[in-house]
């Protein structure tokens, strides 16, 4: 099911699947906490895991198609993810983003609860985030009463946008008192910037216990790692 103008339905339900069985694997998620999505915006629809799904009984046909305007499914027999409409105003909002990951990981999801920024404190979290990971505001009695998901997306993009956020380079956000979300311009990226969060997570919070106070990064040479890997001056890895 395609219009010719981007992947098929089956490309992006694979995508998914892909990256969903991925964050599995990377130990990031218990349970049936967390989802990842993979979007087609030629197409206008993105694929996710359907709601509360064990992940060994999950396959591509079993992701769920959802228009990216319309949050309304598309394609799939099983309910989506109850986090389909955060994905959904995120996709809507920054088209650059291909691929988004929410997880309850033990790290992130600590700097969450603890509505606190992940400080950039070395260069390893300088190599994937320009600055520190944010950390938004919490929705209102009244936003989670008309509904809570597209809410907190709607907080997400409200955040980038106010602070002038990139969201390729900043690309992962907590939630205040509930967990992490990463994306990327990819599934696999999104993956990728997931595992990455999780990983300066552990690290920051270690390094607060050794020395109390510890200050971050200079920024210059947050700056420097930042785009030795990113933008058009990149040198990191090979050509192409």
């Amino acid at each position: 099911m395609s219009d010719g103008r981007g992947l098929s339905h089956r490309a992006i339900r694979e995508a998914a699947y892909e990256a969903n069985m991925a964050i599995y694997r990377s130990g990031l998620i218990i349970l049936t906490w967390g989802n990842a999505s993979a979007a087609d915006h030629a197409s206008g629809v993105f694929a996710i895991k359907p709601s509360g799904v064990a992940y060994d009984e999950l396959s591509p046909e079993k992701m769920v198609v959802v228009g990216i305007e319309t949050g309304e499914v598309e394609d799939g027999a099983l309910r989506p993810s109850s986090d389909t409409a955060t994905h959904q105003r995120i996709f809507a909002s920054f088209p650059a983003v291909g691929g988004i990951v929410h997880t309850h990981s033990t790290f992130a999801t600590c700097y969450a609860q603890a509505a606190s920024p992940i400080p950039c404190m070395g260069t390893t979290h300088a190599d994937h985030f320009a600055g520190p990971v944010p950390v938004t505001r919490h929705p209102s009695a009244e936003e989670i009463a008309a509904g809570y998901e597209a809410a907190t997306g709607d907080i997400i993009v409200e955040h980038f946008k106010a602070n002038a956020l990139d969201p390729l380079h900043v690309p992962a956000v907590l939630l205040p008192h509930h967990g992490p979300f990463a994306w990327g311009e990819s599934a696999a990226k999104a993956v990728e910037n997931a595992v990455a969060l999780e990983a300066v997570a552990r690290m920051a919070l270690y390094t607060g216990t050794i020395v109390h106070a510890s200050p971050p990064i200079p920024d210059r040479l947050q700056q420097k790692h930042f785009a030795r890997k990113h933008g058009s001056d990149a040198y990191y890895g090979q050509p192409g």
